[in-house]
């Protein structure tokens, strides 16, 4: 089972920022991209719908031979995961906004968060919340607009920083000095935010630790593949396959599918 590859979803483009992390901690991994595209944003969706869509993703990639499924998508994980580890035989590693890191660092004592509407609302997000937020203000603000426009190859664009412009304020004026990225999305944002935060706010995701938590489940389960050689990364997408292309190396395996 070694061999086989690493499962990974999300609501369109944006879990390729936990892919990326991952590939480059685990390089000889073969992995399996859903970009659900044709269904974001997942945020403004309800609780059953979101789990409808997962279910529907975990199974296209157990179809596909995975051995372990990493939910790259906040809002799945927070109102979807705990159904999928009822219902599956196999590992899933889930993805929520690094709350912890920012609130045992903070000095300001005040933290943003910028999320997706259905993470916000969920009952994960609120239990995270209440474990490390005695003594903080967290502001937390709903990205709405914010998936559309990365999907649409807009990351950029005018209307992007105005939207960046108006959902950091608030925070600002609280005097955050950490600002956490609740949806996978947005780390594409990060060379827009350093434009627009002052220097001492630092930006946290959860990439690196999602791709340290994939690499300790496979070692438990003993799934590391050690094999070196004809690695394979394949991304299929059920919407337009250019955006995609565009944020991945040439070496990356790009298909449209219809699921």
């Amino acid at each position: 089972m070694s061999k086989q590859a690493i499962g990974v979803f999300d609501s369109g483009i944006g879990g390729t920022s936990i892919f990326k992390e991952i590939n480059a901690l685990l390089p000889h991994e073969n992995t399996i991209y859903l970009a659900d595209s044709k269904n974001a944003p997942y945020g403004n969706k309800s609780k059953d719908e979101i789990i409808a869509l997962s279910i529907k993703n975990t199974e296209l990639l157990l179809e596909k031979n995975c051995k372990i499924i990493v939910v790259a998508c906040n809002t799945a994980t927070t109102n979807a995961i705990s159904h999928l580890r009822e219902t599956y035989n196999i590992p899933f590693i889930g993805i929520e906004p690094a709350i912890k890191p920012a609130a045992l660092n903070t000095q300001s004592k005040a933290i943003g968060i910028l999320a997706t509407k259905g993470t916000l609302s969920s009952a994960l997000f609120h239990k995270t919340t209440d474990l490390y937020s005695n003594g903080i203000k967290i502001i937390e603000q709903v990205g709405k607009g914010i998936v559309e426009l990365i999907e649409a190859g807009e990351t950029n664009s005018d209307e992007m920083k105005s939207l960046l412009h108006v959902y950091l304020k608030p925070m600002l004026r609280a005097d955050i000095d950490y600002l956490v990225l609740g949806c996978t999305h947005y780390p594409y944002l990060i060379p827009l935010l350093l434009e627009i935060l002052p220097k001492h706010v630092k930006i946290i995701d959860s990439g690196l630790a999602v791709a340290k938590q994939t690499q300790a489940v496979l070692r438990q389960h003993e799934l590391l593949n050690m094999t070196t050689q004809n690695t394979e990364n394949i991304f299929y997408s059920n919407g337009n396959v250019t955006v995609l292309k565009t944020i991945l190396d040439d070496k990356f395996i790009v298909k449209s599918l219809d699921f």
